[in-house]
């Protein structure tokens, strides 16, 4: 080693560089698993410059056109390597007790991002365009509302997602990733935990650092141009009500009767009107959104005689009868229901043919803000044709979820582990399992973020001698 410290033969970065960069370290610096805050970093910015290519060019192009797959791809991988090198950066930092005295803050804001890059994973799954993303959406919605957090965001409103996920998660990662690495480049790389461990001081060597970078970057590109992302075709109420006409019709009638389920447990199907009032964004009335206001729009175009008002002048007991009626009519009508004798029916029939043009999902689109989707995939989950086909490519709960997008799906949202075990154990007959999982996923989050100020938890790595996994003596 030179007498100045610096490695033979080192390049310098120009001086404008000199403030930003860290200028000398602990010998153990220069090792890789130091540089995992730099690969995170840069698989971030992998992940904005991608995002912005397909923001600007939408979503017809990265679900259709080979280059937009590719960025699509892209954006993919940096993703998984994003979660990856923040993951490995934190057991990094815990297993040399790198939280230490002023560095307590470092680490709890390097919690605080990979929290939000978890919540910007799902956001980015809901978003793109696929039935894995109508999956996601709802469970999602599911889990928002349990964390009490479904006022603020709905998966199924695309556009708010959009806005959540291309500008304020973003804005706020940066934000915390600037000030992550101040402190780091105004504390320094942290020295051994124990006094009697022998280290040295030599100049950080940035272009390997850089190196490393690179490296990361052609990897992402490799494994996006050989293990492209999956893409699932996506369910449409018109193809249910061409190929199911009986189901559609079926589910109007329950709708229009504001049942909350079809069905007797344990086979029954759940309709949204059974979700607690309490909850977004299932607070609409079933009613009105799916068969009142659609049938409206028929009657004002004179396409058909308004046999809905004559129904709702009825008896709420008499309606009753008709939805009861008519569901048994769409199933194995073991009551023997006639079509001429419930005019119910006709109406529903009626709606379900104009479900298989088109008609009834822009009718649905119509009465929402736009970018809103929550109608139409609350119907299509009504159907039960989303759990079917999630079931199919095992998505489902009991199947570990959202851990893959499809099975043997890659890469698979493997960070989703701990809830897919909470599932699959202690929350597998819990009714408000939802709630429950965010509100134990959130005590976890505060547990790991308090790590530094429990007694006793933050000497263990120095207890079990950690550290010396990755800060070896210094070379003679």
């Amino acid at each position: 080693m030179a007498t100045d410290g610096s490695q033979p033969g080192e390049k310098k970065l120009g001086p404008q560089f000199s403030n930003l960069m860290i200028d000398e370290a602990p010998h153990y610096a220069n090792r890789f698993f130091y540089s995992l805050g730099f690969l995170a970093a840069t698989s971030f910015a992998m992940l904005v410059i991608t995002g912005v290519v397909e923001v600007f060019f939408g979503s017809s192009w990265w679900l259709t056109k080979p280059a937009g797959v590719f960025f699509r791809s892209l954006h993919l991988w940096s993703t998984q390597a994003f979660i990856v090198f923040i993951l490995l950066h934190l057991v990094v930092v815990f297993f040399t007790a790198g939280y230490r005295g002023p560095r307590r803050i470092t680490w709890i804001l390097g919690v605080v991002m990979f929290f939000f890059a978890l919540i910007e994973t799902e956001l980015g799954y809901a978003l793109r365009g696929d039935f894995s993303t109508q999956w996601r959406a709802l469970q999602g919605a599911d889990f928002f509302n349990g964390s009490g957090l479904g006022w603020w965001i709905n998966p199924l409103n695309e556009l708010k997602v959009f806005g959540i996920h291309v500008a304020i998660v973003p804005l706020v990662i940066i934000g915390v990733l600037a000030l992550h690495y101040t402190l780091v480049r105004f504390l320094g790389i942290a020295t051994p935990a124990r006094p009697d461990v022998e280290y040295r001081m030599e100049k950080a060597n940035h272009v390997v650092l850089f190196m490393r970078g690179g490296a990361v970057v052609v990897l992402i590109v490799l494994l996006a141009i050989f293990l492209p992302s999956p893409y699932l075709k996506p369910v449409t109420i018109a193809e249910v009500a061409t190929s199911d006409p009986a189901l559609v019709s079926q589910t109007l009638a329950g709708e229009f009767g504001r049942l909350e389920q079809i069905g007797a447990d344990p086979d029954g199907r759940g309709l949204t009107t059974g979700y607690s009032d309490n909850i977004q964004p299932y607070t609409f009335d079933t009613r009105t959104v799916f068969v009142d206001t659609p049938w409206k729009q028929i009657v004002a175009s004179g396409q058909v005689v308004d046999d809905l008002a004559a129904i709702e002048a009825l008896s709420a007991d008499d309606q009753k009868k008709l939805v009861d009626g008519a569901v048994d009519f769409f199933g194995d009508n073991k009551t023997g229901v006639k079509e001429a004798d419930n005019k119910l029916i006709g109406v529903v029939k009626r709606l379900t043919s104009l479900a298989a043009s088109g008609w009834y999902d822009s009718a649905l689109r119509g009465m929402s803000t736009v970018g809103d989707n929550t109608y139409q995939l609350r119907f299509l989950s009504d159907l039960g044709v989303l759990e079917d086909k999630a079931d199919k490519l095992h998505m489902l709960t009991e199947q570990w979820g959202m851990l893959r997008e499809e099975e043997n799906g890659r890469p698979g949202a493997w960070w989703l582990a701990p809830i897919g075990l909470l599932n699959k154990t202690i929350l597998a007959q819990d009714d408000n399992g939802d709630r429950d999982g965010a509100y134990i996923l959130g005590i976890l989050v505060i547990l790991l973020a308090a790590i530094p100020f429990i007694p006793g938890v933050n000497k263990i790595p120095v207890g079990l001698k950690l550290y010396t996994l990755f800060q070896r003596k210094p070379k003679k």
